[in-house]
């Protein structure tokens, strides 16, 4: 027993350590070269995503973030030349459409009266002027705001010379060119929303404007875009500066064919859709797109129920799927190798 233990447990411990030495520089210094050649070989694959052409409805209601104000006040203007005779209201007052705020003397020179004296001479006698007095009137319900003439002041036609502030108030807001298209038959009413204000009520008057190049603005500045606007109820209470929403109804589509917006090229009445291929790759569609409510489109002609197309155009960027990483080279890495 102490021969094995004083010289073949040592001499099998030297055996183990050189085998292992000998394994540790085969793999440091002589690797097989097969495994060294081999490429990375992909092991996924992007396909482009696919969306089924299918039936149902679209509810086109463009919604728009408004504010609402006083709407502006109107002009009290004189309709005569000559003077302020009288001024019958006072800045401040409350006014009915057609009330009489102040009136203005005009004087009309006559024509020369011809003549003989009694000696029979001939005369020219020029008369006194003709005066008259013409009534400038309130232009609206409302408050005299404003009101800047005095008894004795000469005035001309169209001399701003008060505001009428009425009580009525509007609701306004902004629309994208996008909202434009989706609002080319206008609607003449619309639903607000006051944040903080009363229930949901139905304005009218429903306009959409939008002023011409250079209209109100610098030359050469571009024209600001359009902009929507309703009338509030006057049973409505409602302060100026409230934010809302205005939500314009444009139509309604049950039981038709409707594809993802992403999946069209074209927003407006005409557009192509991809139809993705049995053997692969997709073919362009010409079709007729309808009503939309941002996110999906009414499409006829040129698909039909049940057809594939791509769900989103050649060249829109498509979301990357978890896991996957893109090297911005044409290039995506998944968690299981290199996709392309």
């Amino acid at each position: 027993m102490g021969v094995a233990r004083r010289w073949v447990f040592p001499i099998l411990r030297i055996v183990v350590f050189a085998v292992i030495a000998v394994a540790l520089v085969k793999l440091a210094f002589f690797a097989d070269g097969g495994d060294a050649d081999a490429g990375a070989v992909p092991t996924g694959s992007i396909v482009d995503p696919q969306i089924a052409v299918a039936r149902g409805s679209i509810v086109n209601d463009v919604t728009v973030d408004a504010t609402v104000s006083a709407d502006p006040a109107l002009p009290v203007r004189a309709n005569a030349v000559g003077t302020v005779d009288e001024v019958f209201l006072q800045q401040g007052a409350t006014v009915s459409q057609g009330d009489k705020i102040y009136d203005i003397k005009v004087e009309t020179p006559q024509d020369p009266v011809e003549g003989v004296d009694a000696e029979g001479n001939p005369t020219v006698t020029q008369p006194k002027p003709k005066v008259t007095f013409v009534k400038v009137l309130a232009p609206s319900n409302g408050v005299l705001s404003s009101l800047t003439v005095l008894p004795g002041q000469a005035v001309a036609i169209g001399d701003t010379t008060g505001q009428v502030a009425p009580p009525t108030f509007s609701v306004s807001g902004s629309l994208s060119p996008q909202q434009q298209y989706r609002l080319l038959d206008r609607p003449t009413e619309a639903t607000v929303t006051i944040a903080g204000g009363p229930a949901p009520f139905t304005c009218t008057g429903l306009s959409i404007t939008a002023p011409l190049q250079g209209e109100g603005g610098e030359e050469g500045a571009p024209a600001p875009g359009a902009t929507v606007r309703c009338a509030v109820p006057a049973d409505v209470t409602v302060f100026s500066g409230l934010t809302a929403t205005i939500t314009i109804p444009a139509g309604q589509a049950d039981d038709v064919l409707v594809v993802p917006t992403t999946a069209v090229e074209g927003g407006s009445q005409t557009g192509v859709v991809y139809v993705a291929l049995p053997e692969g790759g997709s073919e362009p569609r010409d079709v007729t797109l309808g009503l939309t409510d941002g996110s999906m489109v009414e499409v006829t002609g040129g698909v039909e129920e049940g057809e594939m197309l791509l769900q989103f155009t050649p060249g829109a960027e498509t979301p990357i799927d978890p896991g996957c990483t893109d090297l911005g080279n044409g290039e995506v890495v998944c968690d299981g190798g290199l996709a392309s």
